[in-house]
């Protein structure tokens, strides 16, 4: 899927995850609520922001995220991709600042599911070398 660019292990998987991510500071949510002529509070409500940490954590974002890996799977998840989206999910909530704030409408489904498809096709690819 990202010939290109291959991922070459779990590091640099997690590497590029960490890179999509889209976090904000209290002052940066608080400035673009003032510049969108609303309260922090209706900022906060309206876009579902919490700690990085607590979404990235949850287990909707984990549903949301196997949701759509099924879906480009076109298949049920496995244990093991299972296992693989959840240790991504939590070790990018453990690495998180405790100040960061993160929304629940984020677009963390799709580029994990992206960077973990690559990532199993070439896992796929080497073990076959490998056999």
């Amino acid at each position: 899927m990202n010939a290109t660019h291959p991922i070459a292990g779990r590091d640099e998987l997690f590497a590029r995850f960490m890179q999509v991510l889209s976090t904000r500071t209290l002052r940066h949510v608080a400035e673009e609520a003032r510049l969108d002529g609303e309260s922090l509070k209706e900022a906060v409500e309206r876009y579902e922001i919490d700690y990085a940490w607590q979404v990235l954590g949850s287990q909707r974002l984990q549903d949301a995220c196997l949701v759509v890996l099924g879906a480009r799977l076109e298949s049920r998840v496995s244990d093991a991709q299972r296992a693989c989206l959840v240790d991504v999910l939590q070790s990018a909530a453990t690495a998180q600042p405790t100040d960061a704030l993160m929304s629940f409408d984020n677009d963390v489904p799709e580029h994990l599911t992206t960077l973990l498809c690559a990532w199993f096709d070439q896992q796929s690819a080497l073990a076959t070398e490998a056999a």
